[in-house]
């Protein structure tokens, strides 16, 4: 199979894996990875408007921040795994995805993942705000659906405290779903 074709075999199973920890709750029809992947990426374009921060790149990099689990799967911090052997071999699926892939895309592809593990530029600490934004909603999300207030109430105590210094938007959006859960309002259509 040609390399790139391999590559896009290999995204694809992210179209299809479903999020570890919502399976692990027990989540009636848990989000792919590769869903996560895609609001994360529309909050970048769409959400947060900050002339200071390259939108673009925060746009890539939601994109392509998890595709290591292509091949790895979707490793959380319940599965006993240590944070640096899961960057190791998370490292080591970014090079085999990227050896894929011509050399300016690996290149980027490369630079985006390191960047966002690093966490130290405005843009990857915006991703990561996001990346934690995005799990409470959607726990909030599979609350009301599946009719159970609270149950998913560890995902908001593990992100609480990380997410207390977020980007300004994304703390003014959290404060909204805050409010929303602690009224148990609807905002699916």
């Amino acid at each position: 199979m040609a390399p790139k074709l391999q590559f896009l075999n290999y995204v694809s199973k992210l179209k299809h894996l479903d999020r570890t920890g919502w399976v692990r709750k027990g989540v009636t029809k848990p989000e792919t990875v590769a869903g996560h992947m895609y609001r994360m990426a529309i909050m970048s374009a769409f959400l947060v408007d900050d002339p200071s921060i390259d939108m673009t790149k925060c746009i890539k990099m939601s994109i392509v921040h998890d595709i290591g689990e292509s091949i790895i799967g979707d490793i959380t911090p319940n599965d006993g795994i240590d944070e640096a052997y899961k960057n190791k071999i998370e490292t080591e699926a970014i090079e085999k995805l990227t050896g894929l892939v011509a050399s300016k895309s690996a290149d980027e592809i490369r630079q985006l993942f390191q960047e966002y593990e690093e966490g130290k530029t405005k843009e990857a600490k915006l991703v990561k705000d996001l990346d934690r934004f995005d799990m409470v909603l959607q726990a909030y999300e599979y609350e009301r659906a599946e009719g159970k207030p609270g149950f998913l109430q560890e995902f908001f105590d593990s992100t609480k405290e990380k997410l207390a210094g977020s980007h300004p938007k994304v703390k003014e959006l959290l404060l909204d779903l805050y409010k929303a859960r602690e009224n148990n309002v609807a905002f699916m259509i």
